[in-house]
């Protein structure tokens, strides 16, 4: 059976709503405190009651798996824990997202293409890479929502697909960069934004089908 470090309160008190689920099986995220520790809650719990329920608490289990694994890892939120089965509550990271002003420099967007390979040096790749996922306090850069993320034993990751996901986190990282600070990319930097032909091709051919569906 899988524990957490903290028995929670259900329901937990809400603080401040940082920002409202509006898509489906998106959670509400607010900040309470636990344990007299300020901490941050993705809640899913509209969905109690409701056909969705179980695919809300898979999404939750899933989350919180991957930053139980994480756990000491200086470039993730340390888990809490999982309250009423639908709410994850991790560490609160003070900071500012990625993107403010005072943040745009080039020691910044180096911590953050190092953690990116940690990350993937462990077997995971976080599949959901922008400004609003990191979070710079300091000398610190954290990436937050690792709902996408996806960790696979290494004799599958030189898999087509997975070196396709880290090539993507990569190029996620370096395309935040470019946003930011308005470089024109180098010739490495190009050769990682540039997609494999297959993945161009599987997207293309899936557009078509799509267009075709909506045609009939």
């Amino acid at each position: 059976m899988t524990t957490f470090p903290l028995a929670l309160p259900t329901p937990l008190p809400r603080a401040h709503l940082l920002k409202r689920g509006e898509r489906l099986l998106e959670p509400d995220v607010y900040v309470t405190r636990v344990d007299d520790m300020p901490a941050v809650v993705k809640d899913y719990s509209r969905y109690r009651r409701t056909p969705l329920a179980p695919l809300a608490r898979l999404l939750v289990r899933r989350e919180a798996r991957i930053l139980r694994r994480l756990r000491g890892w200086a470039h993730a939120p340390m888990l809490l824990g999982i309250a009423g089965g639908l709410a994850l509550t991790m560490e609160f990271v003070p900071g500012e997202p990625l993107g403010s002003a005072d943040q745009v420099d080039d020691e910044v967007f180096r911590r953050l293409r190092g953690a990116v390979a940690q990350l993937h040096a462990s077997g995971y790749t976080h599949n959901d890479l922008h400004p609003a996922n990191v979070m710079v306090n300091g000398d610190r850069v954290v990436l937050l929502d690792f709902a996408s993320a996806l960790r696979t034993p290494r004799w599958l990751r030189n898999a087509p697909v997975l070196r396709e996901l880290r090539r993507s986190d990569i190029a996620n990282a370096f395309r935040i960069e470019q946003r930011l600070t308005g470089r024109t990319p180098g010739d490495f930097v190009s050769s990682v934004l540039a997609k494999p032909r297959w993945v161009t091709a599987v997207r293309e051919g899936w557009k078509r089908f799509y267009r075709g569906l909506r045609g009939h």
